[in-house]
């Protein structure tokens, strides 16, 4: 056995929460679309109308938290204090 406790990895990932709200917006806003479906169930214009446009802005949010959360998690990595600035031949060296 190893009496020495884990060691703390942090708060966790800041992005989970935005990228499951993300997902659920669009499992409901899929769910509401195939829902207001005319071919099956012909309805008023005005129900369909709310219907496509209520579950086209839930897939647009939830694509657009999905997005941010992507380009946080893969985007440019933050410059490090330790390491030197690369000059520029590239070499990482200031002669």
């Amino acid at each position: 056995m190893n009496p020495k406790p884990y060691p703390s990895h942090g708060a966790g990932d800041p992005t989970a929460v935005p990228a499951a709200l993300g997902l659920g917006l669009l499992a409901v806003g899929g769910w509401l679309l195939t829902t207001a479906r005319p071919w099956h169930k012909p309805g008023h214009p005005l129900t369909l109308g709310l219907g496509w446009t209520a579950s086209g802005a839930l897939l647009v949010c939830g694509l657009v938290l999905l997005a941010r959360c992507v380009r946080t998690v893969h985007g440019r990595p933050e410059p490090d204090a330790d390491v030197p600035a690369p000059t520029e031949a590239g070499t990482g060296t200031d002669d």
